[in-house]
């Protein structure tokens, strides 16, 4: 071998040595960057005519488990579910109350305990009807509830709204992360022409794709050309030569009527790509968490919010309109909304009078509801009692008033049924309700109710056979209004199967507490899943680490033994030199 050989050698293992230093002193320095893996340059032998001239670097590589890494990807969007489930089951949890006491309050905040506290005002009413100061409280602890179901409905629909802004975040997180992957790809490919590394451009890839795992599920692979293609998990392309943008609108305002459809461009929106709803296929990640929420769990809780506000108030107005208040109003209007030319269908008897300011009887009559075959029959018989004027009004209500306005309606359901219901007269127009309520969002006590307390019905209009003019009918206080409204919210009802709860005969505040169980158990549930998606994810990340990732231990001893190599090369280029010297002044001086 030649001294220039050998000296090219030496040179050689300097080069290598010092770029494998420089790849060691990399891999401690990174040893805690997010995403980072550990690096090697791949070593080979030089030959020229057969004989070895040295070393060379051919790549710096990772060595990253393909199979593990899509593995670990899945986690990450398994994770992100979680993450996003126990946030909302959390919040949705706080909202309802809590069952129990605690250490600063004598009794739960839910809305069973509110039930519970009405109930309590009920039963005492019921001892003393006549009592003003236990009508207010009953009164004021019915408008606890009605603030408590609207409430809680609300912040239902904020929570749902917060999960549709949060969805279009994400989507603008998704668009971001592709282009950061599009960005890359080029960059990777430009290194890989050029004969540079591309490993580091790799980690940054990978950590990009594991950002876009957390926010929703997809499918990933590299071309030949080493650029990354990524999909929906369903096939949609979101990645190709191109970033193929995610689109989302908000909506301006969510409400328990809000939902979305894949068939309808009202409501919701869905998460489009290329004109295509991709909403379905997303799978898992954080968006599919929020599409859950916002879609299934938080109307899922509505509903059966909605079930126990619609059925506590056909209840309460069902005895409500049973009473009178002492006296009774100057008029009554219904609340259902009805046409003079519908057809009527009633039996038995319903008895409407005429008092005074005193409750005295000043006329009435009792009306067979037989002989009325559509609702203007029916409002004309009314309206030719002694007293009254009766017509429907222009929301389609039946009002009834009295001549005088010093004087009062009162109406006795006596055997009156209408309809397959069999509801009284009174109940089925809704003339005396107490309550009103299409569902949790507007429940609310009768406003002239809750502002003058004595107006609450709970007094009753004589039904002996016959009434006689100038006595007084109705009585001050009648502890069967309160005691029936004690025994309806207190006792079994029918409750249809609403949301996560089946259909069930049980009381109000059970039913309220069933609610209120069913959110504990499903943020407990959340929780627990969440606790396990971040196991299965860490112990991903740890294998791929312990696989992949930097040990600063081996990285130092590698550094110290390459620190030896370099060491050796240089003393033996140093010989080399001297060689080279010694052969130089020798022929100089021949």
């Amino acid at each position: 071998m030649s001294l220039s050989v050998a000296r090219y050698a030496a040179y050689s293992a300097m080069m290598t040595t010092q770029l494998q230093i420089s790849v060691a002193s990399s891999n401690i320095a990174n040893a805690d960057t997010a995403g980072y893996t550990k690096k090697s340059a791949a070593q080979t032998s030089t030959v020229s005519n057969g004989v070895g001239t040295g070393t060379t670097v051919t790549a710096v590589t990772s060595n990253v488990d393909k199979l593990m890494l899509k593995s670990l990807m899945s986690a990450v969007s398994a994770l992100g579910t979680a993450t996003t489930n126990d946030s909302y089951a959390s919040q949705l949890q706080s909202l309802f109350g809590s069952t129990s006491s605690s250490s600063d309050s004598s009794a739960g905040t839910s809305l069973g305990n509110t039930l519970a506290s009405l109930e309590t005002a009920l039963s005492q009413l019921a001892d003393t009807p006549e009592s003003t100061t236990l009508k207010a409280q009953v009164v004021s602890d019915l408008d606890d509830v009605a603030a408590q179901l609207r409430d809680t409905s609300s912040q239902i629909q904020t929570l749902r709204s917060n999960a549709d802004q949060e969805i279009s975040s994400d989507v603008d997180s998704v668009n971001s992360s592709l282009a950061t992957i599009k960005d890359l790809n080029d960059q990777i490919t430009a290194a890989a022409a050029s004969g540079n590394p591309t490993a580091d451009l790799e980690d940054k890839r990978n950590q990009a794709l594991q950002d876009l795992s957390s926010l929703m599920d997809v499918s990933y692979f590299t071309n030949t050309s080493g650029q990354m293609q990524i999909y929906t998990t369903s096939g949609q392309v979101l990645l190709d030569s191109s970033v193929h943008k995610l689109s989302y609108q908000t909506a301006s305002s969510v409400s328990a009527s809000t939902s979305y459809s894949a068939s309808s461009s009202a409501g919701l929106s869905g998460i489009m790509v290329d004109g295509t709803d991709i909403t379905s296929q997303i799978k898992s990640g954080s968006i599919a968490g929020l599409v859950e929420q916002r879609d299934v769990t938080l109307p899922a809780a509505q509903d059966e919010l909605d079930q126990l506000a619609v059925q506590l108030a056909a209840t309460l107005n069902g005895i409500s309109n049973s009473g009178t208040s002492d006296p009774p109003p100057s008029s009554l209007t219904g609340t259902t909304a009805v046409a003079a030319t519908d057809s009527f269908s009633g039996t038995g008897t319903v008895r409407i009078a005429v008092t005074d300011s005193d409750s005295n009887l000043v006329s009435y009559q009792d009306l067979d509801l037989s002989s009325y075959s559509t609702v203007g029959d029916l409002v004309d018989a009314i309206n030719s009692i002694s007293g009254l004027s009766a017509s429907i009004d222009s929301n389609g209500h039946v009002a009834i008033s009295a001549d005088s306005s010093s004087n009062g309606v009162a109406i006795n359901e006596m055997t009156s049924s209408v309809g397959s219901s069999g509801q009284g007269l009174s109940d089925y127009l809704g003339l005396n309700d107490l309550v009103s309520a299409t569902g949790a969002s507007d429940f609310k006590v009768r406003s002239d109710i809750l502002s003058n307390s004595s107006l609450l019905p709970s007094s009753t209009l004589g039904s002996s056979a016959s009434l006689t003019v100038g006595a007084q009918v109705v009585t001050e206080g009648s502890m069967t209004v309160a005691q029936n409204l004690y025994d309806a919210l207190s006792g079994n009802q029918s409750f249809d199967a609403a949301g996560g709860l089946s259909s069930r005969k049980t009381s109000f505040a059970s039913y309220a507490a069933d609610i209120v169980a069913g959110v504990a158990a499903d943020a407990t549930r959340a929780s627990n899943t969440l606790t396990t998606k971040q196991a299965v994810e860490t112990s991903l990340s740890d294998s791929i680490s312990s696989a992949s990732g930097v040990n600063i231990d081996e990285e130092t001893a590698t550094l110290t033994q390459l620190q030896n190599e370099y060491a050796a090369a240089a003393q033996v280029m140093q010989i080399l030199n001297s060689m080279f010297s010694s052969l130089l002044d020798s022929v100089q001086s021949s």
